[in-house]
C-alpha cells in the first residue's frame, strides 16, 4: 500500500472524480480545485463565504457542489461557474437515477432535484427537524440520512418517502453511499457503519475506534466500503460483510472529510489540513 499526498489548499472536504481529473472544494475559501498530473488549478467562485461542499460528477461531465453558505447550487462547466439558488441550508448532491441532479435541504427538510437546464422541484421529507444531509442513488430511488431524525429516507423520483428508524438511538447518520447490493452508511456519533437492503433491513457494525467519528463513505464494486474516520485522522476498508481488512493513518490533524473510490480500484480522500491523499491499497 502506499499513500501520495498533494497540497490543494486548506480546507478541502467534497472530491469527485472527472475522468483522470480529481476535483474538490475548498469550504472555507469559496475555491473549488482541480488536480491533475500533480498540477492544481482553482476556480474561485467570488463568494468567500459560500462554503461549497460536497461535490458529484454530472452524466454530461458538469461539476455540482452544494453551497451551503449562500443557499445555492453550484456548478462548473466548460470551466465556468455558475449558481442555482435553492434555500435550505444544502449538503448533500447527488446524481439521481434519472440522470437529474438531486440534494438535501438540511435546514428545509427537504429533497430538491435540479434539472440539467437549472429547474428546481423540491420534495418534503415528511419529518420536521430531521436534519437531512448525504444523499445517493441506489436501485432507481434516492437514499438519504436523516442526521437528527436518526432515520435513513427512501424516496422515489415522485417523491413518495419511506423511513427507516436506526436501531441504535442518537446515532447521528451522515454519510450514504449506494453498492452493488444495498446501501452503506456512517453514523458518526455512535462509532458505527450501517446497511441497509432494498427491503429496508438494517445491519450495523461496531468500529474498534467507537471514538473514531466516521463521516463519509464509499461503496466498492465487491460490495465493501471505504470510510472516513474524522476522529482518529483515518480510513478503513470494509468487505462485503462489514468486517474492517484495512486501516489507513493519515496522520494528526489530516480531517479526512470526502472520499471517492476510482475504477482501478485506489482511493483519493479530502483533507481539510489542505491537500488530497491518494490511496493504493494492497492486493
Amino acid at each position: 500500500m502506499s499513500v501520495s499526498e498533494f497540497a490543494v489548499g486548506q480546507g478541502a472536504y467534497g472530491v469527485t472524480l472527472r475522468g483522470a481529473e480529481v476535483w474538490t472544494t475548498l469550504v472555507h475559501a469559496g475555491v473549488v480545485a482541480r488536480l491533475v498530473d500533480g498540477e492544481v488549478e482553482r476556480v474561485d467562485l467570488g463568494a468567500a463565504e459560500s462554503r461549497p461542499s460536497v461535490i458529484t460528477t454530472g452524466p454530461d461531465g458538469t461539476l455540482w457542489f452544494t453551497r451551503s453558505g449562500d443557499n445555492s447550487l453550484g456548478r462548473i462547466s466548460d470551466g465556468v461557474a455558475s449558481v442555482v439558488k435553492v434555500g435550505g441550508s444544502p449538503y448533500g448532491v447527488c446524481v439521481g437515477p434519472d440522470e437529474a441532479v438531486w440534494c438535501t435541504l438540511m435546514d428545509a427538510d427537504l429533497i430538491a432535484r435540479v434539472s440539467a437546464d437549472g429547474v428546481v422541484t423540491e420534495f418534503p421529507i415528511g419529518t420536521t427537524g430531521a436534519f437531512p444531509a448525504l444523499i445517493t442513488s441506489f436501485g432507481g430511488e434516492l437514499w438519504f440520512t436523516l442526521n437528527a431524525g436518526n432515520a435513513i429516507g427512501r424516496m422515489t423520483v415522485d417523491g413518495e418517502v419511506t423511513t427507516y428508524p436506526l436501531p441504535t438511538d442518537a446515532a447521528g447518520p451522515v454519510g450514504i453511499s449506494g453498492g452493488p447490493d444495498g446501501v452503506w452508511f456512517v453514523e458518526i456519533l455512535a462509532g458505527q457503519v450501517g446497511r441497509i437492503d432494498a427491503d429496508g433491513v438494517i445491519t450495523e457494525v461496531p468500529l474498534p475506534d467507537r471514538d473514531a467519528k466516521p463521516h463519509a463513505v464509499a461503496a466498492t464494486a465487491d460490495g465493501g466500503c471505504w470510510v472516513t474516520l474524522w476522529g482518529s485522522a483515518s480510513v478503513v476498508r470494509l468487505d462485503a460483510g462489514g468486517v474492517v481488512r484495512q486501516t489507513v493513518a493519515l496522520g494528526d490533524g489530516s480531517e479526512p472529510h470526502g472520499l471517492v473510490v476510482a475504477t482501478d480500484g485506489t482511493v483519493w480522500v479530502a483533507l481539510e489540513r489542505g491537500s488530497i491523499a491518494h490511496i493504493q491499497p494492497q492486493e
